[in-house]
């Protein structure tokens, strides 16, 4: 049984763990906000740029299936993103992440993979296990990409795909749908499927739209904008997501703090009230003595 003192420090170094976990939870609210804010904002464009990605396909008709980016790359390997957090103490987040990975990995065993890594947890879990990482993306960390940098990665790996090395290129990150809910999600960059974009829907409505100067001229400028915000609204999402599992992990961290405390405070009293009868029972026993 612990003593008096032991308790008082154990109780007091369980409060100094609290604030630090109560400080971080107050940190990841506030950033969460901040990214949840960019993420929702993202979506509305990301989605109207698809589907006029996929009304011009459809106005272009069978020619589109002829262009480079989207037909299968003359590779037989496959070029996957992976975006993981740089630090820890994000709950299930990244072991999520790389369960997703892992179960990707066996039903595609039979494929050789090449890996662009974002997020140091990433390289760290992958390099340990033998993963073939072909670049680790360091600069700028993940928590200040603007959509400039995005623009930057997106280049790089539509030049990888057009470099006929690889047969698709793949996204894995986490999909935020909550507060309480992100997805491991594993996205199909490139090539670029034009019907999942609605091409064939897109037929119904192209019979009267003008296009200046011409559909063919509009959808070459397009293309290269799509993949930069498919880029963009994935580092987001996986960073809104991160934040999210860091709130959510501090603040049960927090909370079981809170109850260690209460334990260790009953104990406490109840140690501190043995101590005080036992006193009492001897000067008790003493004045009887003298008597």
């Amino acid at each position: 049984m612990a003593s008096v003192k032991e308790l008082r420090q154990r109780i007091k170094s369980v409060g100094n763990i609290k604030q630090i976990t109560r400080a971080m939870e107050m940190v990841a609210t506030t950033k969460l906000r901040r990214f949840q804010d960019r993420a929702i904002a993202s979506r509305p464009y990301a989605e109207e740029i698809a589907g006029l990605v996929g009304r011009l396909a459809a106005v272009l008709g069978d020619g589109v299936q002829d262009l480079p980016l989207f037909v299968q790359g003359e590779g037989e390997r496959i070029l996957m993103l992976v975006v993981s957090s740089d630090r820890g103490l994000c709950g299930a987040y990244n072991s999520n992440l790389f369960r997703e990975l892992e179960a990707w990995r066996t039903a595609n065993a039979d494929k050789t993979v090449d890996y662009f890594v974002y997020g140091r947890k990433a390289f760290q879990y992958m390099s340990k296990r033998g993963f073939d990482v072909k670049r680790v993306i360091e600069d700028p960390r993940l928590e200040d990409i603007d959509y400039r940098n995005a623009s930057i990665v997106a280049r790089m790996l539509k030049l990888e795909f057009e470099s006929g090395e690889y047969n698709d290129v793949q996204i894995l990150y986490s999909k935020f749908e909550s507060m309480a809910k992100y997805v491991p999600t594993v996205a199909q960059y490139l090539p670029i499927d034009a019907t999942a974009l609605g091409a064939d829907d897109g037929e119904k409505q192209s019979g009267d739209v003008l296009l200046e100067p011409d559909a063919q001229t509009i959808f070459d400028h397009l293309i290269p904008r799509f993949l930069e915000t498919r880029v963009y609204n994935s580092l987001l999402e996986a960073l809104t997501s991160e934040y999210a599992s860091r709130r959510f992990a501090m603040k049960n961290a927090t909370d079981a703090a809170d109850d260690m405390q209460g334990v260790l405070r009953g104990i406490y009293n109840r140690k501190r009230q043995e101590n005080i009868t036992k006193e009492l029972l001897d000067i008790v026993g003493g004045a009887e003595a003298v008597r």
